[in-house]
């Protein structure tokens, strides 16, 4: 990937059946494109089709269970991944900037992207440049891991914004909430809503 431009951070969320890709299926893919200034510069969303190989894991069935509105709100329109990742990475290459791939947990988003990407498109939007929210977090508050859940950070970090499950709808959520650690890491202050 050449860098061109400025950063542009896209807060990825996806929702699955699986705890891996392949023999399990990506659901949903949300993205939400944000400026530094936390000025939002296009937005993602599709629903895809499950893998014909693949079938859902009984654990992550059963954690389905508890969002019925979640799980519908996936479900509807799914289309084929091969399309859906083509549209994904053209969207990502026509940003007006390098694409920074944003989420909380970035190990788990960014292992499905990856993978759904090159399987799909053989192509890497993102090369391998991406922000881990909770390392991000755990810089600023010079704390362990496992004091940088997100219940032990400042509420003013926080858009009013819910997080439901669906998938852009969290995307754009996390995507503030880390424009917001950004902007007050530099020292930038101001909330985004």
């Amino acid at each position: 990937m050449a860098k061109r431009g400025p950063e542009i951070y896209v807060s990825v969320d996806i929702e699955a059946d699986g705890p891996i890709p392949g023999p399990h299926s990506m659901l949903s893919l949300g993205a939400v494109a944000l400026k530094g200034t936390g000025e939002e510069v296009g937005e993602f969303s599709a629903n895809l089709e499950t893998l014909p190989e693949a079938s859902a894991d009984p654990t992550t069935a059963a954690w389905w269970a508890k969002f019925p509105e979640a799980w519908a709100a996936c479900r509807q329109a799914p289309q084929p991944p091969a399309e859906v990742m083509t549209r994904f990475a053209d969207w990502l290459e026509a940003l007006p900037g390098t694409p920074i791939f944003v989420a909380w947990p970035a190990t788990w988003d960014f292992m499905w992207i990856y993978w759904y990407l090159i399987r799909f498109t053989g192509r890497r939007p993102f090369s391998e440049h991406g922000v881990d929210m909770r390392s991000y977090a755990m810089g600023m508050r010079r704390a362990d891991f496992r004091h940088t859940g997100k219940h032990y950070l400042p509420r003013r970090w926080f858009p009013a914004q819910a997080h439901t499950h669906v998938a852009l709808e969290d995307a754009r959520e996390q995507g503030l909430l880390f424009i917001n650690m950004m902007r007050e890491n530099r020292g930038e202050g101001g909330q985004e809503q």
